[in-house]
């Protein structure tokens, strides 16, 4: 009966644990940081086992603390919203100083992880985790501007695959966070959208105009188009060592038009289902186009 309890406890603390990270979150993060990885290395920056561990690892840590950091500084917010409620610290399950016991531990790990493979790689990780939690984090009752400065951090991860393999920020990495940083906003306001009503009760500003609206539609579907620019760009020949082939652009290209195709209807709709098929297309689009500018590098 003991070894029962002990059992079922274990698994509740890893349930929980695996909340106060936002697990799922943190891993379709990190494939980022990996495809950023994939996409870096070269005969002059070989192939290393043991940094793409570091990077995995030491990813999840900043992604996880980030999160925990977040839920703690939110925890009377989250009680108030039906998706938050049940989240380890307002459900009780889990006190704050052992959620902020969490995110230090999470953060320290992290940070070391990164700095084994590289200082700059350290320093972005660093960036992303103070940016989330001391800037956009707070700034999401006061303003709709968050999503803008919440961009920045939710950028890092694709370059930071790329930082880690080289060493080296340059137009290549930068246009990796260009990329993601457009991403963001047609994703997350998508959310905002669906979510309305839940994110009204804790005073969470995160559409660009505050309200569902035709602006705001229109601006989701103008930083759509932006991505789609912005994920074309490794085809024109100025992005260093990052480069796609034609076949490849055409297929950017597509899905492209896929994702915009459901922005359209999200400005002639205006429906929370609209917003909740944006935001899954978005998610699809993302991981697509790391999957497509990987097999290129390989397949070419």
């Amino acid at each position: 009966m003991e070894a029962s309890v002990t059992s079922f406890s274990l698994k509740e603390i890893y349930k929980d644990f695996l909340e106060i990270t936002k697990a799922r979150l943190a891993i379709s993060v990190l494939f980022s940081s990996i495809a950023g990885y994939l996409l870096g290395f070269d005969s002059e920056y070989p192939f290393s086992w043991t940094v793409l561990i570091m990077l995995s690892i030491g990813g999840y840590c900043m992604v996880g603390a980030s999160n925990a950091f977040n839920q703690v500084i939110e925890k009377d917010l989250d009680a108030l919203m039906d998706r938050t409620k049940n989240r380890p610290i307002p459900a009780h399950r889990m006190t704050t100083n052992t959620a902020l016991f969490i995110a230090s531990l999470l953060t320290i790990t992290g940070l070391i992880l990164l700095y084994l493979i590289n200082a700059k790689t350290a320093m972005f990780g660093a960036i992303s985790i103070f940016i989330y939690t001391s800037l956009y984090t707070p700034l999401k009752t006061m303003t709709p501007l968050s999503v803008f400065v919440g961009a920045f951090p939710g950028a890092i991860p694709f370059m930071l695959g790329w930082v880690a393999a080289t060493n080296h920020f340059g137009i290549e990495a930068g246009t990796l966070f260009l990329i993601q940083f457009f991403w963001q906003f047609p994703h997350f306001w998508a959310i905002g959208w669906f979510l309305f009503d839940d994110y009204e009760k804790a005073g969470f500003f995160m559409l660009p105009t505050g309200k569902k609206d035709t602006k705001t539609a229109m601006q989701i579907l103008l930083y759509t188009v932006w991505l789609i620019i912005a994920s074309l760009l490794p085809s024109l020949g100025y992005t260093g060592r990052l480069h796609i082939s034609l076949i490849a652009a055409i297929l950017v290209f597509i899905i492209g038009i896929w994702m915009l195709f459901y922005a359209t209807r999200l400005y002639q709709l205006r429906t929370p289902k609209a917003a909740r098929t944006l935001m899954l297309v978005s998610v699809s689009y993302i991981t697509l186009l790391q999957i497509i500018y990987i097999l290129d590098k390989f397949l070419r």
